[in-house]
């Protein structure tokens, strides 16, 4: 990364709004445009090393970082604005974000699976204490929790089907969408913990400083997830 490429960033004028990589990206751009942002070509090159990127509007930047570190960027003020799934945000909790906006993309939910031969025969009631692994160990922890479960949470970033294939674990949290990945191997659904979508994150210091800008951007994504 050049000094270039950081001069958006440390431009106290700029916006900054922090994007995830992955699979809510493609969702999120078509909102983007409807807002009137249009990142500049090397935002569609996944091959670009690029970590910042202008806009057509010179106010506005966009920064692009994993799904799990959007969070962090706003709730510390690197990003004024962020993309984020309600997944993540609830992970963190984090006092110094708002989030006043579902998007309406992103959509899956968080769950509690285990293996098909187990599911057959175990009952969530009876459960006193689990080991789970999972992306998400304080949300497992919280909803465990409130049901007088002690759970035991192995953190995995990747590959959490393989935790009971290979006993580590019996059950794994995580996010599902159509099911096809738990199905593939061999694992089935227990147990809904929540919904999930993508929300607009804010920094609240930003909203109280920068309050006029902040809530136009606000309503232009209000305005955008409810579609034509």
């Amino acid at each position: 990364m050049t000094a270039l490429d950081l001069a958006p960033v440390t431009d106290p004028q700029r916006l900054v709004i922090a994007l995830p990589k992955g699979r809510i990206l493609k969702e999120v751009m078509p909102l983007f445009a409807q807002c009137g942002l249009i990142p500049e070509p090397d935002f569609q090159d996944e091959d670009s090393r690029k970590l910042t990127f202008e806009t057509n509007l010179p106010e506005v930047s966009i920064i692009r970082v994993r799904s799990f570190d959007v969070p962090t960027f706003v709730a510390f003020g690197a990003a004024h604005l962020g993309i984020a799934g309600s997944d993540v945000l609830m992970e963190f909790e984090y006092p110094e974000i708002y989030a006043p906006l579902d998007l309406r993309v992103g959509k899956c939910h968080l769950a509690v699976a285990e293996p098909k031969a187990a599911a057959a025969t175990d009952e969530p009631s009876r459960w006193s204490h689990v080991r789970v692994a999972t992306k998400y160990p304080e949300v497992t922890r919280r909803h465990f929790a409130a049901r007088g479960v002690q759970a035991e949470c192995i953190k995995l970033n990747g590959a959490l089907e393989l935790a009971p294939q290979l006993g580590l674990c019996q059950r794994i949290v995580d996010l599902v969408s159509t099911g096809a990945t738990l199905r593939a191997n061999g694992l089935v659904e227990v147990e809904r913990i929540a919904d999930v979508s993508s929300r607009l994150a804010v920094n609240r210091t930003a909203m109280k400083t920068r309050p006029d800008e902040i809530r136009g951007w606000i309503d232009r994504f209000e305005r955008a997830s409810r579609g034509p």
